[in-house]
């Protein structure tokens, strides 16, 4: 169980997550929802520990990942995988390196260096992009796939590093509607396949329904809802969203129809 107590983060005089305090079982996908700049990207850093909190606690299990450093925290970011808005490949390399940059935590660094990887190690990088349909472009360079492309070869990459959490930092935000489809398929049939937890920063109110077991609403740093989806009333989500009620409201409405993708395959 992944729990904060009181989680805070403040830069300068601006307090961009305040006493955040919930618990996160195992196994649930999550939504985080909330205008631009409520804290929700800061929320994420903070689990990843890609920013270090001003007080409070990230508790997963016995162990404080607010006090984590050195090979601890190294540990806990494969743990933890993130993916990001903007894919965070690099361009230049092939999809299957970009892919097997997941594993450099389990390598000796002379091997990560080198980029020398086994045929043991390709094979499993394979099986992470065939489960999103990827495997045909594993030769191909980064940077000749299309934005939803390379969000899928960004997924596969967080899958192998075997994470026992997945984050998700609004990774539909730069997508067309249907690869924003095939990419939130793929995250909810991981999270069911393989009972990873997943915390994803949504913008779209319809999508965090859709496919989240619970939505947590934030507002101004502060958590503001939580609960199952049913539970978010349309009055509570215009008061989390603000003046950005209506774009999200409308993106919502245009997400509804678009067809359902294939399921990920299981990775052995």
């Amino acid at each position: 169980m992944l729990k904060l107590e009181k989680l805070t983060r403040k830069f300068g005089e601006n307090i961009a997550v305040g006493n955040a305090t919930i618990e996160i079982p195992d196994g649930q996908m999550v939504g985080i929802i909330g205008r631009s700049g409520a804290g929700k990207s800061t929320l994420l850093r903070l689990l990843n520990r890609l920013i270090d909190p001003s007080e409070g606690q990230i508790l997963f299990g016995d162990t404080d990942i607010a006090q984590l450093s050195g090979k601890e925290l190294r540990a806990w970011r494969s743990d933890c995988a993130m993916i990001f808005q903007q894919f965070n490949l690099v361009g230049r390399l092939d999809v299957i390196t970009n892919v097997l940059t997941g594993r450099l935590h389990t390598i000796p660094t002379w091997r990560s260096m080198a980029q020398v990887f086994t045929p043991r190690e390709r094979a499993f990088a394979i099986q992470a992009l065939d489960r999103l349909g990827m495997a045909h472009t594993a030769l191909q360079k980064a940077e000749t796939l299309s934005g939803g492309q390379q969000q899928r070869v960004a997924i596969a990459r967080a899958l192998a590093q075997e994470p026992k959490i997945l984050l998700a930092d609004e990774p539909i935000a730069s997508l067309d509607p249907m690869n924003a489809k095939i990419v939130m398929d793929a995250l909810r049939d991981i999270n069911k396949q393989d009972g990873i937890t997943v915390i994803c920063n949504l913008h779209t109110l319809d999508t965090a329904r859709q496919y989240c077991d619970r939505i947590i609403g934030m507002q101004d740093g502060r958590i503001v809802f939580d609960g199952t989806p049913d539970l978010l009333t349309t009055a509570m989500a215009r008061e989390i969203y603000g003046a950005e009620a209506h774009e999200a409201f409308n993106e919502a409405a245009t997400s509804t129809s678009i067809p359902a993708a294939q399921p990920v395959r299981e990775l052995a």
